[in-house]
């Protein structure tokens, strides 16, 4: 058996990035809601989570673009956030651990806080 190691290289982000999202594309709250606004794109959004992540995690500049544009029109509330970060911080934990992994946690916990709020501005902006 292998020892869980720290997220170190664009090959970790990858591993994170699709067991993450192979949870949520069969979680029964998300994954009506990321199938429908994905469609049949998740290979370029999969592209766009690695060069993300690897942006934030590895300092190794590889995304451009604005991560809360995309998100600014879904249908969701606190609910969503709660599991999305469970899912998270559970593939996270079950693949990785170190000072890295426990960063990853931190920073996909303030940017779901970050999304929320903004998100939930806007729906109530539009009522």
């Amino acid at each position: 058996m292998n020892a869980i190691k720290d997220i170190e290289s664009l090959e970790d982000i990858k591993q994170l990035v699709d067991c993450f999202y192979g949870k949520v594309r069969q979680d029964d709250l998300l994954a009506d809601i990321f199938n429908k606004v994905i469609g049949n794109h998740w290979p370029t959004h999969l592209e766009k989570m690695y060069r993300f992540w690897q942006t934030v995690l590895l300092e190794e500049h590889t995304y451009n673009g604005s991560p809360f544009a995309p998100h600014v029109q879904l249908p969701v509330q606190a609910e969503h956030f709660n599991r999305w970060k469970l899912l998270f911080f559970e593939t996270v934990d079950e693949n990785f651990a170190g000072e890295k992994a426990e960063e990853t946690k931190f920073r996909a916990t303030k940017m779901a806080e970050m999304f929320q709020l903004k998100i939930e501005y806007f729906q109530n902006k539009n009522e």
